[in-house]
């Protein structure tokens, strides 16, 4: 059983998550997240905790980046695009229960103070940037670590802000050669 209240976009994200694991669930509906959702996702969070679990697309990334902004201290999770795509549509809803699982078992918190243990000479050593396959390696890299996808500038964000060690991200790069 997960402690912590998830957070997802919609009723068929709730379902999913409840097929999964048993735990409170708050769908916000979308773009549509008004004081009210907010409010209840800053009482959960001081209550038990939150982990942000969203779609991986843009309107995904937005949703948690308002939630992150608005309410301090919580965890993200995330699911790949290829896990959570099913006939071309993407979404939580989509994935397996074992997908799911992982994720949450995974989630992150942002650290309170800003680092910069990474630097892009990094990610271009590692071939995170600048390589034909690059993109390829950043999925995998961020589904093995539990940081989700991004852009160079995003994963390299999120390297430092969710407190991932050297040797973790070596780790993860060395595991490369098993895929």
């Amino acid at each position: 059983m997960i402690k912590e209240v998830i957070v997802v976009e919609g009723r068929d994200d709730v379902t999913a998550v409840k097929r999964a694991v048993e735990a409170e669930v708050i769908a916000v509906g979308g773009f549509g997240i008004n004081e009210k959702v907010i409010n209840k996702i800053r009482e959960a969070q001081n209550r038990k905790g939150v982990i942000v679990l969203t779609d991986p697309d843009f309107a995904g990334e937005k949703i948690r980046r308002i939630i992150s902004k608005r309410v301090k201290g919580i965890k993200h999770a995330y699911i790949s695009r290829k896990d959570g795509t099913k006939d071309g549509d993407i979404g939580v809803e989509n994935a397996k229960p074992e997908i799911i699982i992982e994720a949450l078992n995974k989630a992150k918190c942002e650290l309170g103070e800003k680092r910069s243990e990474f630097n892009m000479q990094d990610m271009f050593f590692l071939k995170l940037t600048g390589y034909g396959d690059s993109k390829d390696r950043r999925d995998k890299v961020g589904n093995i670590l539990g940081i989700g996808y991004g852009n160079a500038v995003q994963f390299l964000s999120r390297l430092n802000n969710y407190g991932v060690s050297r040797e973790e991200l070596a780790e993860a790069v060395r595991s490369l050669a098993m895929f």
